[in-house]
């Protein structure tokens, strides 16, 4: 039965294994610049106040590598690459080849030999999709002052990639039966475990926790009007300012008070200050990122053990 399955499989096995390679090397090449931007290493630029180093490494991290978060929003698409190129053949190709009436009648019996199926090939998803996540981690490591719990960070770091790639595992796997075609089932799968990860990612995954409400005061003379938190990091879900009653000031006047300032050749920042105008933040600290993670990882795999429980239900079935 091994020998049978490695046979079955081992070309998609081996073009992940060299995808992945791929990815991991391009990474490496396009990361040692970004790398060598920091030789304290990042790490010394994520606490403020910035000493003159740490800004113009983030100045020339902005102009010359500006590309690196479209690269990370891409590879947000790997788990399913991994998962769902291994999950939708594993059922789908039996039927549609009609090979399962024979794989079944055999002396192994059919939930074996799905259970063995299933076990080997969802930890080969998992353990490619670990070794793409410490290589990620690694080249995100520069990019982490200008943000880290957002899609390019949280979704590709931690453990919540190897989640998101069983879940795409469990999607294919499940998707098989139904259609009884590879295409068809790795289609359909890519279009659920999308629509699942931006319904957790967008409207969900902010509300894991209540979120922290902040209001800031400007200091006069600093010359900042950056809103948001002092931690570049944290997830920003709702933010602005607001005037000295509690009302929240709009982006338009927002800017005519800022031009109002600087027509009259003062700092912004005195003039806010002196007319009580604050800045607000609602978000998410980075110091909830593990406890994200682990609430995300749990729902994922959750939902992949659904799936396959159900797959399982519905092979027992002698109609099937």
């Amino acid at each position: 039965m091994t020998w049978m399955m490695w046979r079955q499989h081992r070309t998609e096995v081996l073009a992940l294994t060299v995808f992945v390679g791929v990815i991991a090397v391009a990474l490496f090449v396009l990361g040692r610049p970004m790398h060598a931007l920091f030789p304290m290493g990042p790490t010394h630029c994520l606490v403020p106040p910035l000493d003159e180093g740490c800004r113009s490494a983030l100045a020339r991290l902005q102009q010359d590598h500006g590309y690196s978060t479209t690269v990370l929003i891409l590879l947000n698409f790997v788990p399913y690459a991994i998962g769902g190129f291994l999950g939708a053949p594993l059922l789908a190709r039996e039927l549609e080849t009609g090979t399962w009436q024979l794989a079944w009648t055999q002396a192994v019996p059919r939930r074996r030999w799905l259970t063995v199926k299933i076990l080997v090939l969802g930890t080969v998803s998992v353990l490619l999709a670990a070794g793409l996540s410490t290589v990620v981690a690694w080249y995100r490591q520069p990019l982490d002052p200008l943000g880290g719990f957002d899609i390019t960070g949280f979704d590709l770091t931690g453990v919540v990639p190897m989640a998101h790639t069983l879940f795409a595992f469990a999607l294919g796997v499940a998707a098989g039966p139904v259609l009884r075609r590879s295409l068809p089932a790795a289609a359909v799968a890519f279009l659920a475990f999308l629509a699942v990860r931006v319904t957790i990612a967008g409207w969900i995954r902010p509300h894991f926790r209540t979120p922290v409400t902040s209001v800031q005061a400007f200091v006069p003379g600093a010359g900042d009007l950056t809103d948001g938190t002092t931690n570049a990091r944290d997830m920003i879900l709702d933010q602005g300012f607001v005037d000295a009653d509690g009302r929240h000031i709009t982006g338009l006047e927002a800017v005519i008070m800022e031009g109002r300032a600087r027509e009259a050749g003062g700092d912004p920042t005195i003039y806010l200050h002196d007319h009580g105008v604050q800045r607000w933040a609602v978000y998410q600290p980075i110091e909830r990122y593990w406890t994200f993670q682990t609430i995300e990882t749990v729902t994922f795999v959750g939902l992949a053990v659904l799936l396959l429980a159900l797959v399982f239900w519905r092979i027992r079935r002698p109609t099937f």
